[in-house]
Formats: C-alpha cells, structure tokens, sequence
C-alpha cells in the first residue's frame, strides 16, 4: 500500500477513485483483529451492563440465551468472513452492499449504521465509563463528591468528552500504536477478570452475605442486613440461572444480542489486516472471539448464581433500574467481587484492572466507522478531501467527522429532556445493516460469479450450495427475528415512536446526500454507477 496524502493528485475528473491506491496500511495482524472483535463483544463493560436488563423478562433462561445465541452467531462470523475474504477492503459492510446490492442501498445503510449512527455512542460508552470505573473508583476512595458529579448530567457529558477525545487520540495514533493500546488493555484486563474470577470461585454465598452487609456499610453508608433488604427490594419471582421455559428464553436472545451482535466491529478495518483473504484466519478473529467470550460469560454467570446467588443477582438489577434496594449505584459485580478484599488499596487494583477492558474498547467508538467514511469518500461519494491519509495512514478528516458531531449530540443527550429517548433504536439501525450486507453476501455467489469464483471461499458448499448463502441466510433470519421483537415489544426499549421517527430522518439526511452527490459528479463527467462496478484498490 502507498500511503498517498492528497486526495486528487495526479488523477483526473474520468478517474474512478479518488487515487490509485487507499493510502491505509496494513498495520494489523489476525491476532489484533481477535482482539478488537473481543473487545467489540466486551464481556465485562457491555455484557454485564446488558445482562443487569434480564430481570425484565424474569422467566427465561439468560446462561441458555448466551449460549444459544452465541452458537447462532457462528453464522455471522462465517458470513463476514466469507465477504472479507473475497473483498478485503477498507469499507466492509458499504463496499460490500453497494458492490452487490447496488451504491444507493450501499451508500444509505452505511452512512447511517456507521457513521452517523456511532456518534449517538458516544454517551452510551461515557455511561458505563461512569458506572463501572470512575463511580466505583471514587466511591473506594470515598470521594462521595466526585462520585456524585459522574451519576448527574454534567458528569456524563463530562465523561462524554473523555471518551470522544481519547477515541480520537488513540486512532490519530495509528494502526499499529492502536494494536499495542488494546493489547497492553487485553491482558492486563485477563488479569483483572482471572482475579474476579477466582475471588467467586473460592467464596462461598455465606461470605459474601458478610462482605457484602459489610462494604455495603463502609462505602454506602447502609445500615442493618443491606443483602436481605437488596432481595426485598428487588426480588424477581421465578428466576433462576439455568431456568425451564423455552419461550421467554428465546424472548432473552434480543436483549443478549445488544452485547453479542458485534463480532463483525473490526469488519471495516480488513483492508489494513495482514492475511485478510484467508478464510480460516477471518474464523479464527471473529468466530473465536465469539465463542470465547460466550464461554467467559457463561462461568460468570454460573460463579455469580454460587457466590452472589441467583436470587440477589438479579434482585439488585431489579432494585437498581426500579429506584429501590439500600444501594443507588448500579451493583457492579467487579465492584461486588472487590468486597471480598475489605482492602481499599486492593479493591482499587481490582477495579483499575477491570477499567483496562474499558480502555481498550473506547476506540471502537470511532475507529470501524472512520473506514466507512474515508470508504465512501474514496468512491467520490463524498468531499475529495475525506479521503485524505496522514503519514500513518490515519483518515484523518474522517475522524474529524466522527469526533467533532459528536459534541452536540452528546450534550443534547446529557441535558435533553427527550433526547435520550430519539438514540433507542441505534442497535436496530446497525443491525439493518448488517442485514443488508447479509442479502448481499446471500447472491454474491450469483450477483457476481467472477469476482466469487476467483475468491478462497468458492469451493466451500454445503449440499451443493455455496456456504457463503446458506450461513448468510441464517444470520438474516435472526437479525429479522430480533428486528420483528424490538419493534412489536417494549420491554427491549427500542420501539419508541419518537426513535424511529428520528432514524428515519437520519436515514433521508443519507439519501440526500447520495443523490447530491450522483447529481454533482455526474454534472463532473463522472458516471458513479462504474465505481460500484470496479473494486477499489489496496
């Protein structure tokens, strides 16, 4: 790869893109690819946020809605895969679709799902940054005034602004400086999770009674049986870890898949991964990310239900998003764990430890979604100069593009009356498309023959079908299914008729675009239609 810096010199107004070569580098190995996808499903800031919503559907089973959908998800991991090993470029889902589909449905579900989409994030990621490093941090501390200032609004705008800033820092770094971020953050974060994990592996339910009413006391100021008057507060009746009633389990899946959907994160990022048209290597990044952290979470889990005990785990959830129970912070199971120590000193490592899987994550925020930006304005789809590359083979006007609108929306979100409530369907826009890169990875085979002939996955079938197909199909039926729940049921908290409102207003902002510019760079001489005919160049 050259690492061209200027957007347009040396091409001319017939030129397909915007030049010869992207300008990125093929900063990463599979390995750095495993562990973004690890962090992209992040077991211990994403999964056990989700996980604290299971007591709203109290009679399934959350251990067999991890497992089931997990397994499921394989499917995904084949499908891209599949299309990263026939087109391994930077774009991922834009330049698959619109290579496939066509530029239009290319152009709007990508525009919407990655870019615009990911600066409704930004406060999202800030409020776990909250709940699980700097309120847990400060309350061992007992800076009870700093804990305070990041559980009200300016603390979460505050945060906010970490998050964005520290996102962008670590892209402006590079590919190869990013790898070394989130390896340091990788391991020292297993560290962080093998200590938690060993802390509930060898206590028992009666310890933890005791270490519980204690540091309840100590940090929270809670006075008398605080564990006994958390599972009065929040009690949920019929709830049990392995559980027995099929449907509401399979009701489960769409809220696990708020944590597990995101194996395909670092998808965008392959044309800047070294052997990125090996299948098995594209397998081994994604489908063993997934299936690690599925196991991962299902020993949490289970340690959980014999140390915390099941009835309390999901009481305190129960108590937490209800207002009720002696304890007003989220109950953290990190923080839980860290009781055990009685030791402020330790109990701030552990925490500390366990923030690395924040740290690492943080640059997931911009990073996938700075490739679709950069991607679309490579096909001329947008300004020459959101093309550009530094030295390093940042896009660093793409970045911009994702830090700087994040800003305002942020504070709407912070400080908004209802602004929080217009990013509720911000999973359900990604997940469309994701969906349309399915529909395209499904007739690829057919759509394209030559390009699909040619590629490594050709000869894989499966009763004579292409597997690409059938793996593509079966990931289309989930998304679908968990689309049909999230609009018909409100207990997932995505259906609100102001969200979609708004999705659809951002989704005519993407189209707008994409006729502006087909109008411009055809009144240019350029045919854009021939761009989403020709792959681009590495």
């Amino acid at each position: 790869m050259a690492s061209d810096q200027t957007a347009t010199s040396g091409t001319s107004a017939g030129d397909l893109f915007q030049r010869r070569a992207t300008g990125l580098l093929r900063g990463w190995s599979v390995r750095d690819a495993f562990i973004y996808s690890a962090f992209s499903i992040n077991l211990i800031t994403l999964g056990l946020y989700i996980f604290s919503s299971a007591p709203f559907l109290p009679k399934g089973s959350l251990i067999w809605a991890i497992i089931l959908s997990g397994l499921y998800l394989v499917f995904q991991a084949i499908t891209y895969a599949s299309l990263i090993a026939v087109m391994p470029r930077a774009g991922g889902d834009y330049v698959w679709t619109s290579r496939v589909l066509g530029g239009l449905p290319g152009f709007v579900l990508a525009v919407t799902g990655w870019w615009f989409i990911l600066w409704h994030w930004v406060p999202i990621y800030a409020n776990i940054l909250n709940i699980e490093v700097f309120v847990p941090l400060a309350t061992i501390l007992k800076l009870n005034g700093v804990a305070g200032f990041f559980s009200n609004h300016t603390g979460l705008f505050v945060s906010s602004m970490i998050v964005a800033f520290l996102a962008s820092l670590y892209i402006s770094l590079g590919m190869r400086a990013y790898a070394r971020i989130q390896k340091f953050c990788f391991y020292g974060g297993l560290v962080g999770l093998v200590v938690m994990i060993l802390l509930l592996l060898f206590h028992s339910h009666a310890d933890f009674i005791s270490a519980f009413n204690s540091q309840a006391k100590e940090l929270y100021g809670a006075s008398g049986n605080a564990y006994q008057k958390t599972v009065s507060a929040g009690k949920v009746p019929g709830a049990s870890p392995g559980g027995s009633a099929f449907a509401p389990t399979l009701l489960l899946i769409p809220m696990v898949v708020f944590f597990n959907l995101w194996s395909n994160w670092g998808a965008t990022l392959y044309g800047e991964v070294r052997g990125a048209s090996d299948f098995r290597k594209n397998i081994y990044a994604m489908g063993g990310a997934l299936i690690a952290t599925t196991v991962a979470a299902v020993i949490l889990l289970l340690l959980f239900a014999k140390t915390f005990g099941w009835g309390f785990y999901y009481a305190s959830n129960s108590a937490y998003w209800g207002g009720k129970g002696p304890i007003s912070s989220w109950p953290y199971p990190g923080m839980l764990a860290a009781f055990f120590f009685n030791n402020p000193v330790l109990q701030f490592i552990l925490i500390a430890l366990l923030s690395l899987w924040f740290f690492g994550w943080v640059g997931t925020v911009f990073l996938s979604s700075t490739r679709v930006v950069f991607a679309t304005a490579f096909d001329r789809m947008l300004p020459e100069a959101v093309a550009k590359t530094s030295r390093n083979g940042v896009p660093y006007v793409a970045l911009m593009l994702m830090l700087i609108p994040s800003i305002p929306i942020s504070y709407f979100y912070a400080f908004g009356k209802s602004f929080a409530t217009y990013t509720l369907d911000a999973t359900l826009v990604i997940s469309i498309t994701f969906l349309g890169s399915a529909i395209a990875a499904a007739v690829l085979p057919w759509r394209k023959p030559q390009i699909y002939n040619a590629s490594p996955i050709a000869g894989y079938r499966i009763f004579g079908i292409p597997l690409i197909t059938v793996a593509a199909s079966a990931f289309a039926i989930f998304l679908l299914f968990c689309l049909y729940e999230w609009i018909i049921r409100p207990v997932y908290a995505v259906n609100a008729t102001s969200s979609i409102v708004y999705m659809l207003i951002l989704y005519g902002i993407a189209l707008a675009l994409y006729i502006g510019f087909r109008i411009l760079r055809r009144s240019q001489g350029m045919d854009l239609k021939m761009v989403y005919d020709e792959i681009p160049e590495d």
